[in-house]
């Protein structure tokens, strides 16, 4: 039944190219045999648009001309591997299908830490990405791997997921079977930005953007300017000027009401109040403190958290050193000007703390 479904989402993207040729007898044979594979509404609306569309299009060609009849490239069949991928492009696209949750798309392990999410989707974008992998469902695996990376390097959204997405997950997939529909990885635990901005943040718009996102972005495009002429031509309204300041006052509104709803970090690497107990990591043995209700609050992963704090105390310390080094160079800079050899000697002698115990967790 799945090579069925493939061979019918091959078909369907060949009767929209050639739809959008105009090449209206090459579409109508293909959705037809779509639908016959794997009929869909999907398939079926297409199908009564192209019938009408060559209708029209038979009535327009009142005149007896003599043309060359256009037909499909014998490698354009979809019972058939097409030339346009290869077999392996086609069982990465199967396989991300196959996936249970987010770890599984990206080939990683629920300890995984954010560099190897990162890495693991950058091998996979590369594989996916819609503008070199042609095979059926290799747009619907491109956003589902860049779901999985924006979930997952997202501490709060990653913590939810680690909660509650497995259990949606299935829920899903069991709602997608009984509708013989496929999965949709974009419900549940959705992210803000388009699989293809991701992309672009990860390798600098290293391929040029398909029709598809690109569509889209010309649409959003053409709405602002709309709504900026709209605006524009009502600026003397007093209306006009209410709707300007909204965006203002929202602002405003949503910082006040922030104040309520962020919480506090999970720990303090300086002792105080809220934060009064005592802990130490495991890996380079750095103090941190946590509050009293530690142990029942928090349920992400102690391995994770723990790498955080190594990371922000080596980041402190680096800050620290850099001072250290550039006081005892500014002081050398001085008695050198002055030259005074003693003075020299003491500023050359000034001790880095800070630095050496960078290098002593670095060896570590």
């Amino acid at each position: 039944m799945d090579s069925n479904k493939d061979e019918a989402e091959r078909c369907m993207e060949l009767a929209e190219r050639y739809l959008r040729e105009k090449k209206y007898e090459e579409a109508e044979k293909f959705v037809r045999k779509a639908q016959k594979l794997y009929p869909t509404k999907k398939a079926e609306d297409v199908l009564a648009k192209v019938t009408g569309l060559s209708k029209q299009n038979q009535k327009s060609e009142s005149e007896p001309t003599v043309r060359k009849r256009q037909t499909a490239p014998k490698e354009a069949t979809c019972n058939q591997p097409s030339s346009d991928y290869t077999k392996e492009q086609l069982q990465h696209v199967k396989r991300i299908k196959k996936c249970k949750d987010y770890y599984e798309i990206l080939g990683v392990n629920k300890d995984a830490t954010d560099s190897d999410i990162k890495k693991a989707y950058k091998k996979l974008a590369l594989q996916l990405h819609p503008d070199k992998n042609k095979a059926p469902g290799a747009a619907e695996a491109f956003k589902a791997i860049g779901n999985a990376v924006a979930i997952l390097t997202d501490v709060e959204k990653r913590k939810q997921y680690d909660m509650y997405g497995p259990e949606e997950e299935r829920m899903q997939t069991a709602q997608a079977r009984q509708n013989q529909t496929a999965y949709n990885y974009t419900r549940g635990f959705e992210t803000d930005i388009t699989a293809e901005e991701l992309f672009n943040m990860f390798f600098g718009g290293g391929f040029p953007q398909p029709e598809f996102y690109g569509g889209r972005a010309r649409r959003w495009t053409r709405q602002q300017d709309q709504q900026a002429q709209h605006v524009h031509s009502q600026q003397a309204n007093g209306y006009t000027t209410f709707l300007q300041m909204l965006p203002v006052l929202l602002l405003i509104l949503l910082t006040m009401m922030s104040s309520f709803f962020i919480s506090d970090p999970v720990y303090s690497l300086h002792s105080n109040a809220k934060y009064s107990v005592l802990r130490t990591t495991q890996g380079l043995k750095v103090p941190y403190y946590v509050k009293e209700n530690f142990h029942t609050e928090y349920q992400g992963s102690l391995r994770r958290l723990e790498i955080s704090v190594e990371e922000e105390y080596l980041n402190n310390l680096r800050h620290a050193c850099f001072r250290e080094k550039n006081y005892r160079e500014s002081m050398m800079w001085k008695a050198r000007n002055f030259g005074d050899p003693e003075l020299f000697s003491k500023a050359k002698n000034i001790e880095t703390p800070s630095c050496k115990r960078v290098q002593e967790m670095q060896g570590a």
